[in-house]
């Protein structure tokens, strides 16, 4: 297989995209963390601060895969400036499994987060249930 410099550079922009996403969510979700550690005596609190937990680890895992494979991108261009072929070929087939990688804890993320929208829905309709059947 023949690669050129061009190859790795077209996933500069996407690395970035998702690398733009990954910092918004951890964002959101650390506003979200302040939030609620205000009112930490509900369980249902616990249950989101706990989740909110793996979620940050997961976004850091996402973070950290994508900042390395847009590291590789940049070697394996590198390595082909250089004439090193082999290398170059395997260094960008890291750098793709990197990706693959940052997309797949994306993917966990979204259902951790899903499993709090629905700690949190269930927990307003507790509240509402108990509020007209008082």
């Amino acid at each position: 297989m023949e690669l050129s410099i061009t190859t790795p550079a077209m996933l500069f922009p996407a690395i970035s995209l998702l690398l733009l996403a990954f910092t918004q969510r951890f964002l959101a979700l650390s506003s979200l963390t302040r939030q609620f550690s205000e009112n930490h005596e509900h369980e249902a609190v616990m249950l989101q601060i706990q989740n909110f937990r793996k979620r940050i680890r997961l976004i850091r895992w996402m973070q950290e895969a994508g900042v390395l494979s847009f590291f590789c991108c940049v070697l394996t261009m590198l390595f082909i400036y250089m004439d090193y072929a082999i290398i170059a070929q395997w260094v960008f087939g890291l750098s793709l499994v990197l990706l693959l990688l940052a997309l797949v804890l994306s993917v966990r993320e979204i259902h951790i987060s899903m499993e709090a929208l629905n700690v949190h829905l269930n927990q307003v309709l507790t509240e509402r249930k108990n509020q007209h059947g008082s």
